[in-house]
């Protein structure tokens, strides 16, 4: 196959792992390398020599044999890919060569995302400077490709500073407004495994990251939504971020994270979740949140099917309640119903019934705590009692105390009733 038909092929390919190359593959034992008429087994030391032949030449054509022999034996190697073949890689990735730069873009994010290359290795032989380089391009498969290596070398500590700190965090912000869904969708992903470091939101907060991805939650692609709600997720674990998260427009975040609530999208809608949690610490988004709605966003999550979602919405429900300000709302029918039914279908679920428990108790305080004790809550703990033996120490802590301040506070309404079961457990 001509080199030109091996491009056009990549561009109409998705990247997938593994099948990347479904368009033009064939069947094959053992890839070769064919220099002046001899066929050469791979990764021995005459390929490798040959290899670097071509890799270094100033003659573009012979560069695209070696970028195709890698994107070649990149779907089939089942080994790690020798160091030295690395250093080939520097040549081709710095190349001037648009197919070369393609080719041998997309068989390196095959080689990490197959394990054939380690992570380290990248960054140790320098090949991180021209990945950077390729994030400037302006073709689009090229800036994906770079975008994908990224996301895939950022789950280390070590590697995520290292890319920070060779300034590639500005180039993926740019990238995270591109028009093309799959650049956008790569440098978006390769932010969030970014912010898994603290040394490195920092950086971001100051390259203004927090604005660029709270604009991404309002993108129409599900991918893009999840990875910049996540990435704000992680800023969020540090309140010291919260005001300069929340002064954007009118408390902007907070109104498209109660809207990402309802996505038909399950890891949106959790996450959207775990970022109002990250950002609740603080009294004022607590009464801001139940003042703007979000209970008719957050209880049909009680119901989900997804126990993730589930833990993640009571903790949040759990953490509104502890506002008094908030108790006389949430002491309404609808949210009575679903706390009560969740306690009841997930009595074996300590995390769950820990948050839930902890949820009434708070209510147990409030002015209308006839609802509480009239509510499926109260059924729900006593079987959540019986069945002890499945909560661990913090949740059954959690589901006594909070039944002894209902005694407590609401024997006037039905203190025989919940002594008589409690008397039934012992």
């Amino acid at each position: 196959m001509k080199t030109k038909h091996h491009v056009e092929k990549l561009g109409e390919c998705e990247f997938v792992p593994l099948n990347l190359f479904a368009s033009f593959s064939h069947p094959f034992v053992s890839p070769t390398i064919q220099v002046q008429g001899f066929e050469i087994p791979p990764l021995g030391e005459v390929s490798l020599s040959a290899l670097k032949t071509l890799a270094f030449s100033e003659n573009s054509n012979l560069q695209q044999s070696a970028s195709l022999f890698y994107l070649h034996i990149s779907q089939y190697l089942n080994i790690q890919l020798p160091t030295e073949h690395l250093e080939i890689y520097y040549a081709l990735l710095k190349t001037s060569d648009l197919d070369v730069q393609r080719i041998s873009s997309l068989s390196l994010v095959t080689f990490l995302l197959k394990g054939n290359v380690p992570k380290e290795h990248v960054i140790q032989l320098d090949l991180l400077e021209p990945i950077l380089e390729l994030l400037e391009s302006n073709d689009p498969m090229v800036q994906c490709n770079s975008c994908a290596c990224i996301m895939i070398l950022a789950v280390s500590d070590t590697n995520r500073e290292a890319i920070a700190s060779a300034g590639g965090v500005v180039p993926l912000l740019t990238l995270s407004k591109s028009y093309d869904p799959r650049v956008q969708q790569y440098a978006v992903g390769a932010i969030f495994n970014l912010t898994q470091s603290e040394w490195v939101q920092q950086f971001l907060c100051r390259q203004g990251a927090i604005p660029v991805l709270t604009l991404l939650l309002e993108s129409s692609d599900s991918e893009v939504q999840y990875y910049s709600c996540a990435a704000l997720s992680n800023m969020a674990t540090n309140s010291q971020r919260h005001e300069v998260m929340l002064q954007t427009g009118d408390r902007f975040l907070l109104r498209i994270l109660l809207s990402l609530l309802s996505s038909s999208v399950d890891k949106v809608s959790n996450q959207a979740c775990v970022c109002l949690r990250n950002l609740v610490t603080s009294e004022s988004v607590q009464t801001s949140l139940i003042s703007m709605g979000i209970l008719p966003h957050l209880l049909p999550l009680l119901d989900s099917n997804n126990a993730e979602i589930q833990q993640n919405s009571i903790v949040l429900l759990r953490m509104l309640s502890q506002h008094p300000a908030n108790q006389d709302a949430l002491v309404c029918h609808e949210v009575l119903q679903s706390v009560g039914k969740l306690l009841i279908t997930r009595k074996t679920d300590p995390v769950i019934i820990g948050h839930a428990a902890c949820f009434v108790k708070n209510l147990s305080y409030s002015k209308s705590i006839k609802r509480v004790v009239e509510s499926p809550c109260v059924e729900g703990l006593l079987q959540a009692l019986r069945g002890a033996e499945y909560l661990d120490e913090g949740a059954l802590h959690c589901v006594t105390s909070c039944l002894g301040e209902l005694v407590k506070h609401g024997e006037v309404y039905f203190g025989r009733y919940l002594k008589c079961h409690l008397m039934n457990v012992s």
